[in-house]
């Protein structure tokens, strides 16, 4: 079968990763069989292997593929003009709208990345490196306290906090029509506004912390450099 766009508009090809990624969020990926992959998409289980050359290939393309993507457009949002501070705006917009968009790929990569292949796994993980350290360079130029070196590894630790926060979307935002999912939750735009400004209270509330704790150190190294000398306290009997 040629891959043209059905009456769904999408190409084939895409409508396949679209209900494996569907199925495999709602059953894991051993829970599904190729027949049912090709069954949603309206093909023989046989005609899929036209597209992919099996289960293992669809979830390394969406896995790697999202992992991809989130890197690219991360850095076209921060490679913009207008400074750092809109540059993290802009990861933090992309990033919730993959969040609320995407949601089953969130659960395919908690639940299933270890049955990806090796390969295929060092290829998201290399990825996923690539992307933090996008965030980490553009936080600590939006932040000043974290431009400290020794403040790296809290910037570090903040971004990978907001990616749990947003990421935790799936279990946060509901409902998802894709899985059946009938509980009442916030509206699309309501929770993206949410998310966005969770993600920059996190990144001020850690900025705000290095910046007291290095106004302590000083008040602390200041107090000792003019302390006279034997001025120690002795212990009484």
């Amino acid at each position: 079968m040629p891959n043209v766009p059905s009456a769904s508009g999408l190409p084939r090809r895409d409508q396949i990763r679209k209900e494996a990624a569907r199925l495999f969020a709602a059953r894991g990926f051993l829970g599904v069989g190729v027949d049912e992959i090709g069954k949603a998409v309206g093909i023989s289980g046989p005609g899929l292997y036209r597209h992919f050359a099996g289960k293992d290939a669809m979830l390394a393309d969406l896995l790697v593929g999202i992992s991809e993507r989130l890197l690219e457009e991360g850095r076209r949002r921060a490679g913009g003009n207008e400074g750092p501070a809109a540059a993290l705006d802009a990861l933090i917009g992309g990033h919730v709208d993959f969040a609320l968009d995407d949601r089953d790929l969130i659960t395919l990569h908690d639940r299933e990345l270890l049955n990806l292949r090796e390969e295929d796994r060092r290829a998201v993980r290399r990825l996923q490196r690539a992307y933090v350290e996008l965030w980490v360079e553009v936080v600590r130029q939006a932040y000043p306290p974290f431009a400290d070196p020794t403040a790296e590894p809290v910037a570090r630790a903040a971004v990978h906090a907001v990616f749990g926060l947003i990421n935790s979307t799936p279990h946060s935002h509901g409902p998802n029509p894709a899985q059946g999912d009938e509980r009442v939750g916030l509206a699309r735009d309501a929770m993206a506004a949410l998310l966005h400004d969770l993600a920059h209270g996190a990144f001020s509330a850690a900025a705000a912390a290095v910046a007291a704790e290095s106004a302590a150190a000083a008040v602390a190294d200041s107090a000792t450099e003019t302390a006279p000398a034997g001025s120690g306290t002795v212990a009484s009997a």
